[in-house]
């Protein structure tokens, strides 16, 4: 692919998100309420409506916690925390697949050197690289959503990665969102606690993570060969 039709592939993904962005902005101001006002006449088939709904605004870049919350708030915690794992989900891998279809090859064609040793790192952990993407504090959804998509990573890893990532994230804003008249509650009380142990959990897995990759990296490749050759590393990779 020549360098000019790989930027339009990149324009094309950034200017269709763009366009989703304005729409959702242009319907007005948008909060966990309404969507609930958007869902409730369904009835009985309100969760798999949220899910679709929920499913369309990630895509647009809608915060996932107000979405989470709003499902709480719809369905309470015990209904509405399975339902905003499955929205979570299906609106991630959405995202993910419009930004491999669309970008993907672009990119592969544009990178090179630690971005390109990047992407294959990731792709090589794959479920494992996902999972703690969603886990670690800072990293915003939305980016893993989009960037995973550029990378090796197969579409049933991803998936499988978000789902367990994002359940116990999920099941906090949904017991936040269910406990809104009464946020001192102790199903309140228990989700701050598991956003809070979330984030310090994520932290460490990843540095620790990290530190093992880096020692594996730096470890003689055998006889002859060495750390301090980046020649034999990129040929051993190979």
């Amino acid at each position: 692919m020549s360098p000019r039709a790989a930027r339009l592939r990149l324009g094309a993904l950034a200017a269709g998100i763009g366009v989703l962005v304005a729409v959702v902005a242009l319907t007005g101001e948008l909060s966990a309420e309404r969507v609930r006002d958007w869902v409730a006449p369904y009835g009985a088939a309100g969760p798999v409506v949220f899910v679709a709904v929920s499913a369309a605004l990630t895509v647009a870049l809608f915060p996932g916690p107000l979405l989470a919350g709003a499902s709480g708030l719809l369905f309470g915690t015990a209904l509405g925390t399975p339902v905003a794992i499955a929205a979570a989900t299906v609106g991630g891998t959405l995202a993910f697949s419009i930004s491999r279809w669309v970008a993907r090859d672009a990119v592969q064609g544009m990178i090179g050197g630690r971005v390109a040793a990047l992407s294959e790192w990731i792709g090589r952990r794959g479920f494992v690289a996902v999972l703690y993407a969603r886990i670690a504090p800072a990293i915003p959804y939305h980016l893993v959503n989009y960037g995973a998509g550029l990378t090796p990573v197969g579409l049933g890893a991803f998936a499988a990665g978000t789902a367990v990532g994002v359940a116990p994230r999920a099941f906090a804003y949904a017991a936040l969102g269910g406990s809104l008249d009464d946020l001192g509650s102790p199903e309140a009380i228990v989700a701050v606690t598991v956003l809070v142990v979330m984030a310090v959990a994520g932290a460490l897995l990843l540095r620790r993570d990290l530190r093992r990759e880096r020692a594996a990296a730096a470890r003689p490749l055998g006889p002859g060969t060495g750390s301090s050759s980046p020649g034999a590393r990129s040929a051993a990779r190979r």
